[in-house]
Order: C-alpha cells, then structure tokens, then sequence
C-alpha cells in the first residue's frame, strides 16, 4: 500500500468526485469514522475509517501548524 498518512485539516482527494463536480475535501473529525467536507459546496459525509482509506486517492494539501 502507498503513502496514505493523513491527519486532521487536511485536504485530500478520493477516488471519485462529489456530485457537485469538485473533487477537493477537508477532513474535519477523525477517529473510528472519518468525517469530510466538501470544498466545492460545503456537504459534510461521515465514512468509516476503513472504507476512507481504500476510497482516498492522494493527500493534496496537508495543514503545518
């Protein structure tokens, strides 16, 4: 498997785009799920933790505080 290391705040993209066509999300709580928003229209989903990993294509933009 690659390198799929995420942590909170961080925007990523998955495998496949929001309905809303924009394919940019933030995670915004993490722990057994993982809850993501999207950037384009503000939709937040709640997916499970393993189901995000498999479904998360690259880490675009990580947050350095």
């Amino acid at each position: 498997m690659s390198d799929k290391s995420f942590q909170l705040n961080d925007i990523v993209e998955m495998k496949k785009p929001h309905p809303c066509g924009n394919n940019r999300w933030k995670i915004i709580r993490m722990g057994m799920d993982i809850r993501i928003k999207c950037q384009g229209c503000g939709h937040s989903v709640l997916i499970p933790r393993r189901t995000f990993t498999r479904k998360l294509k690259k880490v675009l933009e990580t947050d350095s505080e």
